[in-house]
């Protein structure tokens, strides 16, 4: 997903920002979670089965969750960048992320009530 991979490219700018700030700490939190959004989407491309898929999806979702929370206690902290345009784009990657996971699951569910049939 395109999406992800300029989410990580626009996380490894802004982490660089803060690391001018010396905000090591908080940087490297961001930038582990903030890139590994998209490592686990393309994990989940190459999944052994659907369950395994809707699984990476899912981390994959928690990731930018946790992304979400240090942008929005960076927005909270004046002295540092300003996150607005990363807290758009994360939260938009956590829909879509949540209606792919849902779709996935109702496609699953369908075909086990089908095979049972």
């Amino acid at each position: 997903m395109q999406l992800t991979f300029e989410f990580a490219k626009e996380i490894i700018h802004y982490t660089s920002l803060l690391d001018q700030q010396r905000k090591f700490t908080l940087s490297t939190q961001l930038f582990k979670c903030g890139t590994s959004v998209g490592a686990n989407v393309r994990e989940a491309q190459n999944a052994e089965s659907k369950n395994d898929f809707i699984h990476k999806m899912k981390i994959a979702s928690k990731k930018a969750d946790e992304a979400e929370y240090w942008l929005m206690l960076c927005k909270e902290i004046k002295e540092l960048p300003e996150p607005d345009e990363l807290l758009i784009k994360v939260q938009t990657i956590m829909q879509v992320l949540s209606k792919i996971i849902s779709s996935s699951k109702s496609s699953s569910n369908s075909q086990i009530f089908k095979s049972s049939n």
